[in-house]
Parts: structure tokens; C-alpha cells; sequence
């Protein structure tokens, strides 16, 4: 399992190995290759040939409508598409087409191209994933996107403003990562790299000793020269050396030992350390948390007095009386108070406002920021204005709002100290995650002869490829590795979700993070650092919470407009009321004694601009989409983001495949009738040599059998198999010591014209009613026995069909084992609907014909037969234990091979986007409730009227609680009849 693991993180996907990889291909005789009137001699012209990665293709309907509008242009001899690696492939006559046409054939059918010059470029493609700061709204990460994906050699960009990151597809032959920073940059964001996908690891010491330039050189050059050093940066200020290494030529510890012994000649003892952990996205998440508690604060010391002298002291006579006190003409104490005191709260608390909307104007856009610094510049200078004209004149008494400026500023404040803590919140599945690692680990030394000599304990991080690890009983496993001594049983439900332990012994594989139970164990180190299974899954979840879900496009539709159309309401409503109060529309008696018409209309205006929220609306998707999928990970279901979530909660109809699915995976020969005079140790000698070139679990079960005839054989050594053919979906041929052997299915045998006797067909009838698979052998064209092979069914697979039978969701089995086993399988657990002997194509078309008939089809598979109808599927789910291809191409990874998570998966979806459905609800119903109540129009009514500052307050509030909606995913449990499901006089908890 821990070596499927591996592959989770879908980050560079290859296709190399399977020929499945390229989608059939589908010919259009309707469409004709050349044009019309070309001689046959055209086929003899020069051939063309171009690969192309296509960016934006989601299912096999995508890369059929590349396909098609490929094979429309003339002179096409061949399109094929790879939905899994984004790629086309296309022969053409360069006569009649060239590359540039046939890119722009599928940019025009809406999916991006890019001509691949070579393959190498290709494979050259990496992944950097980098931390912006200084977003604030949807406005903001659509315009640091853009920017991103308009950059030569980026082949996909995604921003999410949830977590503050954007992970970019890149070609680092024609862009560099500091290219991509520098972009960001430019936009008026600040860029932190997190990684840069390349084929590298990362980690920064902490160098304690006399630094100087000297030392630093010395120190600098002796890391560079050391086999497999990519890169060295010394930071002087935090006295750390950040190296960039390949992990199969050196590690942490060879370069500790370098700085130590590079500083003990003249120049003084150098000790170099692990940084202390910090220097990820978590510190700056603290940092920012630090950042707005401390202005909050700071804007309290200012503003609450601010209120006092405006809304409280006013009505107390000693305080009043002083606050009133003329200083010059009509100008008092309580106005220059209250405009000392708000200034620094305007202009360096505030600052942040300010420069948050010149770098959003800069760039043609318009954010929340833009908002919060009109509404506040409104109040403070036109309260400048009173105070300044109440100084100048004899007899204008000033009205000033103050504290309507601070006030707004303070709150709005509070509400994204309290924003920022929650989204924090959101990913803190990945932190639990990131926590199962443990912090040291006990190094072992040895001699020539082998001998254990010595025992260092060790910071975990410093772990190097080959070391040999101890596990004590109790403690976890270091790295991922397999053992070299002891025996013990390991407890890997934190990782795999099984909660049985499993027994490991020598030659065992172990996964980081699962832990010891009661032997002890010597590990040796074979992937480290962002090699683990562990980092791959925290890479899986990460990207996942990166991607968004096609709903996140109606808020991204809405913020682009949001902004000026909040604008233009809130001078327009300025407008109206000023009007109708210079034109008596309303009686004198509306305006409060301390007002004039103007400054009533103000107010308006100022509560429409800060009460809008685009910043709702931004977060309503995907902070629920990253709790959802956190949660999805500590269940054991892995989604591979938005897409996968909201295709999910509308599966109608799931198609299961039966070997590794529903049945446990794990076949065993249960009965051999043989038809001819042959010694049966012979028999399984010849067909043991032809299927150990197989990967079916049939063909490993077999062999598996065979060895019991080689008695206590560990690795026997089978007879050579000569012309062997693997034909999938029926069985093998091969040659075997001069003889034909053929082991497949029944419609193997009629294909190859061999004749099947009638005892032969009662024996096939009588397997295939147990419920087991009847295997045919023939030896030189003469059907010579029947293997019987059973796979029992997965525990509970029967509750599980009735309880997605409940849910109004239909189940479908799909096989290539023969119809008699595939009906007595459906029949066991309840499914009507079977299709038996299907090759890879015709799962693929099945779940394309349930599409065409309007049902969300789900396929649940484990085997490479299962990648295309996988990734046909509305939703692919793979079973954790299955192949990697199949783990590849699934939009949802089972990690613990249970079906009742196939009930976790399309629940957990189902309630995720009903939480996104509440939070739109409420961002969209705050706004359209929110907007027209701060313009005023109860007032007329009820003389209601909503200040500027609770307008803020409440714009504030309502981005936390579209956050704190997200976070009560956190408390999922899975549905209530899986927690009693009794499987097999078991109940589950």
C-alpha cells in the first residue's frame, strides 16, 4: 500500500508504461482526411507530426471534441488525444495543414494549446506553488491569475484566495519561478515561495559562529562543491543557509558536517542546526494574524476615545461642557480632539486601505480595499472640511463624522483579525497531516561485518536515502523504508485507514508516520522529505484545495463588476437623497437636529459603499471546499478538488467494477478439473510459466498456487515463456517447452477455434453458480482442464448497495469475468444491472452511454482495465489498494479499499455544497438585504437609519461568518447507518 500512496499526488502525471493511456480513437468517415479531388499519392508525401499539451480538457467529452475539431481540417492522417497527460498527438500531410492551424482548431473549440517542441520539454514541466499576500477579494486573485497565465511557458495558473497561494504549470526552459514572483510582484502583491516543483529538496540551517564575508565565502563554496548541491543562499540577517539539493547524492547531515568543519581553522567554530521550524505558511499565517490583532489594538487606543468624546461624553454636562469650548470662532475642543485622535487611525493604521487600492487601480481593477477607502476618505475630509470651515467662520456650526472614520476602519479591522484565525482554521486537516511525522528518530551506525556500533538520536528532517532508522515498540516509523531486522505488527490506520495491524518483517515496506506496536525494527531509509507517502498525500490535499469548483465561476463573474456597481449605487444614493433634501421631497423633520440635508445623504452614501461585500462572495466556495476536502482526508477519502466535490454530490448512478471492488481483490484457485491423462504438478508447471508474465490477479493467483508444488520454495525459477501475448480482457498465450499454452476465459477458447466439450460446459456452469470464475486451459490446441478461482466479496458490499439504493443513487456492475460469475456476484449483493466480458473500451462506452441518458455516473475501480472508464466518469473513485494508473486517472481516492466510503464520498460532497449553498445564500442575501437598508429605504418608513460604522461592522461579520458556516464542516460524521452497518455479524464504529 505504502507504494501506491506515492503516486496520490497528481502533480506530473505520466502515462509511461500503458497503452491505455491514449483514449481509442474514433474515426469520421464523414470527414475526409484530404481534400477533395487528392490522389491516393498523396499518402506517400512527406508525414508531419506535432505534440501539443492541451490545457483545460476534464473528461473523455473534452478530448472528443479536440479530437473531432482536429479531424475536421484537411490533410489529417491521425489525432489522439491523452485526457490523463493533456496531450495531442497529431500525423498530418504538411501539404494542406501545419502545426499553427492545428493549434488554432483547438483553441477555437475553447481549450488552450501549446506546441510541445520536443518530448523532453514536456517532461520538463513543474509545478510551483508560491504564498501571495495582500489579497483581500476575488478582485484580487483574478487579477494576480490573469497576469500568471498571460506569461510565455505557463500552461496553467490557478489563485485561491482561501489559502493565499497560487500554484502555477510551468516550463522552466522557457520561464523561471523568480519570473513568476516578479509578475506577482508587479501586480502590488508580496510573492513567498513555497516550492518550485522542481526535482529537488529544500531545507535551511541555522549557522551559530563569527560571521563575515570570509566565513561566509568559505562556508558557501565548500556547500556548492559537494556532489548533488544545486544551490546555496546565505541570509546574514537570520544567520541561515537555505540549500537546494538532490536527496539521492546527499542530505542534512553532510552538510552540517561541512560548516562544522569548514569554521574550526582560523576564522572560528561554526554550529550549524535544523532553522527552527517557522519559516513556512504557517508563520506567515501567524504573522498576519500578529499584523491585524496588533492594528486592531492600536486602533482601539485611538478610537475608542474617538467614541467617548462623540457619542458618550456629549451627554454628561461636565465632560460636554469642556468638549464644547471654542478655540477658534466656532471650532471646539471636542472637534480638534476628535480630529487628532482619528488621523492616525486614517492614515497609519489605515495604511494598509490605501495601498491595497492603488495597486488595485493600477492594475484597472477595483477591490474591497477600493471601497473601505473611498467610504473612510469621505467622512475624514469632509469632516476636515467642517472643522477647518467651523475655524474660519463666526457662525458655521460643524458637524463632523470622526469617529464614523475610525470607527469603520477599527471594525473592519476586527472582522478580518477574525476572518484570517478562521481560514486558518480551515486547513488544519493538513497540519494534523503534516503532525504525524515524529521529531527525532534513532540513527543506527555499523561496522564492516554488519554489527550495530553505535546509536545517535537525530532531528528527524535530518534523515538521509539509505540510513538505517530503530523503531521502538510504541514509536513512530521515521520514513518511509522497508525493514531490514526484527518483526513487529505496525499500525497504519492514520495513513491507510485500515485499523487492523499489519505484520511486517524483513523485506516489508513501512510508511512514515504509522506507528510501531510491539517489535522492534530496523528501517532503511528509501524516500525522505517530499518523497514520502505522507508528503504526497499533504501535496494531494493541498492541490485539491487549490483547485476550484465550476460554482466558484459565479462569484468570480460577480466581483468584476461588484465593485463599480457598489460605486455607483452609493453615489447615486448620495445623490438622490441630497437632492430630494434641497428640493424638499422630504419633510425638514427627517433630519436629525445634528445634520443638515448634505451630511444625511453622506451618511447614506458612505453606508451603501462600506456594507457591500465582494469578499463573501469570494470566500463562500472555497473555504467550504477546503474543510470539505480536509475532512475528506482524515476520513481516508482523498477528492482531488472542486470539481470532483461538485460533480460528486449530483452522482445518480455508479458503476462498480467487480474484481477489487466488490469483491476483495485477492483470488484464490479453489478447484482444478482436469480433462486429460496429465500429472497435475506438470499441468501447473506450464501454465505458471505463461501467466508469471502477467499482472491479473487471476494470473498471480494461479502462479501463487503453483507454488505449492515446489514445496518450501520461496522464488522458484518457471520454465521460459517464448512469444508470449497478453490478450487483454481474455487470458494469455505463450509457448511453453515447445508447447502452445492458452489460459483465458471461455470467449478466449472460441476465438482460437477450440472445441468445448460438454463436460467442460457443466463444469464452467457449475463454477459460475458458486459464484466463482472458470478458467479454461488448452495445451497445443486441446482444451485440457478448468481452474475454479473464487474471490470472496468485500464485507458489507450488500448493505452498501442498499444503501445507495436508499440515497436514490443506482448501482451497475461492469466486468470482464464471464456473465454466470458477473450474475451470481450482482445477484450476492443486490445489483441488477450487469454487463459481463467488457474489454476497457466497453466500460469506457458504458458510462458513456449512461451519460447520454442524463444520469452523473460515478465509476468505482482499481485495475489499469478500469483508467478510462475512470476517467470517462463524471466522477472516478479508486480504491486506495489498486493500481497507480487507476489511483492516477480517479477524481476520489478510497485510501482504505472500503466500500462504504464510496457512501463517505458522495455524502461528504453532498453536505460540502450544501454548506456552499447556505454561504452564497447568505453573501448574496446580505448584499441584496444589506445594500438597499443602508440606502435608506426604511427610513421613510420607520426612521431607521444604519451609520456608516455598523454598516461596517456588519460587512466585516459577514465574511466571518461565511468562513465560520465552512468551518462546521469540521464536525462531519459520517452518515448515521454506516456508523451501525453490521457487516458479517461485525458492526462498524
Amino acid at each position: 500500500m505504502g507504494t501506491k500512496l506515492l503516486s496520490l499526488a497528481c502533480i506530473r502525471g505520466t502515462g509511461d508504461g500503458y497503452s491505455g493511456g491514449l483514449l481509442g480513437r474514433s474515426h469520421y468517415p464523414s470527414m475526409p482526411k484530404y481534400p477533395k479531388g487528392v490522389v491516393v499519392e498523396v499518402e506517400e508525401a512527406t508525414e508531419g507530426r506535432v505534440l501539443l499539451s492541451v490545457s483545460g480538457m476534464s473528461c473523455s467529452a473534452c478530448a472528443g471534441s479536440v479530437e473531432k475539431a482536429v479531424k475536421r481540417l484537411p490533410g489529417i492522417k491521425e489525432a489522439v488525444v491523452d485526457v490523463l497527460n493533456n496531450r495531442a498527438q497529431v500525423l498530418f500531410c504538411p501539404n494542406f495543414v501545419n502545426e499553427e492551424t492545428i493549434r488554432e482548431a483547438i483553441e477555437d473549440v475553447g481549450f488552450e494549446a501549446t506546441i510541445i517542441t520536443d518530448e523532453t520539454s514536456e517532461k520538463s514541466t513543474q509545478i510551483c506553488r508560491i504564498l501571495i499576500k495582500g489579497m483581500t477579494c476575488t478582485t484580487c486573485s483574478s487579477t494576480v491569475e490573469s497576469a500568471l497565465r498571460s506569461i510565455h511557458g505557463v500552461h496553467r495558473a490557478q489563485v485561491a484566495l482561501a489559502t493565499e497561494e497560487a500554484e502555477v504549470l510551468y516550463d522552466p526552459i522557457i520561464v523561471s519561478h523568480n519570473k513568476l514572483m516578479k509578475t506577482i510582484e508587479d501586480t502590488g502583491f508580496e510573492p513567498i515561495l513555497i516550492s518550485t516543483g522542481e526535482d529537488m529538496s529544500n531545507i535551511s540551517l541555522q549557522i551559530d559562529g563569527p560571521w563575515n564575508d570570509f566565513s561566509i565565502n568559505m562556508i558557501q563554496e565548500s556547500l556548492q562543491a559537494l556532489p548533488g548541491v544545486v544551490k546555496v543562499d546565505m541570509d546574514t540577517n537570520l544567520r541561515k543557509c537555505s540549500v537546494s539539493y538532490k536527496a539521492d547524492l546527499t542530505g542534512p547531515r553532510s552538510f552540517i558536517k561541512v560548516i562544522e568543519s569548514t569554521g574550526s581553522g582560523s576564522s572560528g567554530p561554526f554550529k550549524a542546526k535544523i532553522f527552527p521550524k517557522g519559516g513556512g505558511r504557517d508563520s506567515h499565517r501567524h504573522e498576519e494574524i500578529n499584523q491585524y490583532k496588533r492594528s486592531f489594538m492600536w486602533s482601539l487606543v485611538f478610537t475608542v476615545p474617538v467614541f467617548l468624546t462623540s457619542m458618550v461624553f456629549m451627554y454628561i454636562p461636565g465632560p460636554k461642557h469642556l468638549l464644547d469650548t471654542k478655540i477658534v470662532n466656532m471650532m471646539t475642543v471636542g472637534h480638534l480632539v476628535r480630529w487628532i485622535l482619528s488621523t492616525p487611525v486614517q492614515f497609519f493604521i489605515g495604511r494598509r486601505f490605501y495601498t491595497g487600492s492603488y495597486k488595485s487601480l493600477r492594475h484597472g481593477s477595483a477591490n474591497m480595499d477600493v471601497l473601505i477607502a473611498l467610504g473612510t476618505n469621505a467622512a475624514y475630509f469632509y469632516s476636515v472640511y467642517s472643522v477647518l470651515r467651523a475655524a474660519a467662520s463666526p457662525h458655521f456650526e460643524a458637524t463632523d463624522f470622526f469617529e464614523t472614520s475610525a470607527m469603520l476602519i477599527s471594525f473592519i479591522l476586527l472582522g478580518k483579525y477574525l476572518e484570517v484565525m478562521a481560514k486558518g482554521k480551515t486547513s488544519e486537516a493538513i497540519a494534523k497531516l503534516m503532525d504525524l511525522t515524529p521529531d527525532t528518530a534513532t540513527l543506527l551506525s555499523f561496522d564492516s561485518q554488519g554489527n550495530v556500533v553505535n546509536e545517535e538520536e537525530i532531528d528527524s528532517r535530518l534523515i538521509q536515502r539509505n540510513d538505517v532508522i530503530k523503531i521502538l515498540p510504541g514509536a513512530k516509523v521515521a520514513s518511509d523504508g522497508f525493514v531490514t531486522w526484527g518483526q513487529s505488527h505496525v499500525n497504519e490506520s492514520m495513513i491507510t485507514g485500515e485499523a487492523r495491524p499489519v505484520g511486517k518483517r524483513k523485506g516489508d515496506p513501512v510508511i512514515g508516520g504509522t506507528v510501531n506496536e510491539n517489535g522492534v525494527l530496523h528501517i532503511k531509509a528509501t524516500r525522505v522529505g517530499s518523497e514520502s507517502a505522507l508528503s504526497q498525500i499533504v501535496q494531494l490535499v493541498e492541490s485539491a484545495q487549490m483547485a476550484k469548483a465550476p460554482v466558484q465561476k459565479l462569484a468570480d463573474r460577480i466581483s468584476k463588476f461588484f465593485v463599480p456597481l457598489v460605486i455607483f449605487f452609493s453615489f447615486s444614493t448620495w445623490l438622490a437623497w441630497f437632492l430630494a433634501g434641497k428640493f424638499d421631497g422630504y419633510p425638514k423633520s427627517w433630519i436629525p437636529s445634528s445634520m443638515d440635508s448634505f451630511q444625511l445623504a453622506l451618511q447614506f452614501g458612505i453606508s451603501v459603499m462600506v456594507i457591500a461585500c465582494p469578499c463573501a462572495l469570494g470566500l463562500a466556495t472555497p473555504t467550504a471546499v477546503m474543510v470539505g476536502t480536509g475532512v475528506g482526508a482524515s476520513q481516508g477519502v482523498l477528492i482531488k478538488g472542486g470539481q470532483a466535490l461538485e460533480s460528486a454530490h449530483m452522482v445518480d448512478c455508479i458503476v462498480f467494477d467487480k474484481t477489487g471492488t466488490l469483491t476483495i481483490g485477492k483470488p484464490q484457485v479453489v478447484n482444478t478439473r482436469l480433462l486429460k491423462n496429465m500429472v497435475l504438478k506438470e499441468f501447473y508447471e506450464l501454465i505458471a510459466a505463461a501467466e508469471v508474465n502477467s499482472e491479473h490477479p487471476l494470473a498471480k493467483a494461479i502462479v501463487e498456487y503453483a507454488k505449492k508444488f515446489r514445496g518450501d520454495e520461496e522464488n522458484p525459477v518457471w520454465a521460459e515463456a517464448q512469444n508470449f501475448e497478453s490478450l487483454t480482457g481474455h487470458g494469455v498465450r505463450a509457448v511453453v517447452q515447445n508447447k502452445e499454452i492458452i489460459v483465458g476465459n471461455k470467449s478466449l477458447i472460441l476465438k482460437k477455434n477450440i472445441n468445448i466439450s460438454t463436460d467442460a460446459e457443466e463444469i464452467l456452469t457449475e463454477i459460475e453458480e458458486l459464484a466463482q470464475t472458470g478458467i479454461l486451459v488448452c495445451i497445443d490446441g486441446q482444451l485440457t482442464g478448468v481452474l475454479a478461482i473464487s474471490d470472496p466479496l468485500k464485507p458489507g458490499a450488500r448493505e452498501v448497495i442498499s444503501i445507495l439504493r436508499s440515497m436514490k443513487v443506482k448501482s451497475i456492475v461492469v466486468t470482464g469475468d464471464n456473465w454466470g460469475t458477473a450474475n451470481s456476484i450482482a445477484k450476492e449483493v443486490g445489483i441488477d444491472d450487469v454487463i459481463a466480458e467488457a474489454k476497457p473500451e466497453d466500460k469506457a462506452e458504458k458510462v458513456k452511454e449512461l451519460q447520454a441518458l442524463g444520469h452523473v455516473v460515478a465509476m468505482v475501480g482499481d485495475g489499469i482495465n478500469d483508467s478510462p472508464a475512470l476517467v470517462a466518469a463524471d466522477v472516478g473513485m479508486a480504491i486506495g489498494a489498486g493500481t497507480d494508473i487507476a489511483i492516477e486517472a480517479a477524481d476520489i481516492v478510497l485510501m482504505k479499499s472500503n466500500l462504504e466510503d464510496v457512501i463517505t464520498a458522495i455524502d461528504l460532497s453532498r453536505k460540502t455544497f450544501t454548506r456552499i449553498r447556505l454561504n452564497y445564500i447568505w453573501a448574496l442575501g446580505y448584499n441584496l438585504l444589506g445594500i438597499p437598508i443602508a440606502a435608506g429605504v426604511l427610513f421613510p418608513f420607520t426612521g431607521f437609519r444604519l451609520p456608516p460604522w455598523i454598516a461596517g461592522a456588519a460587512m466585516a461579520a459577514s465574511s466571518v461568518s461565511v468562513v465560520c458556516c465552512s468551518l462546521l464542516l469540521k464536525y462531519y460524521k459520517r452518515p448515521r447507518m454506516l456508523e451501525t452497518l453490521e457487516i458479517q455479524g461485525i458492526t462498524t464504529v
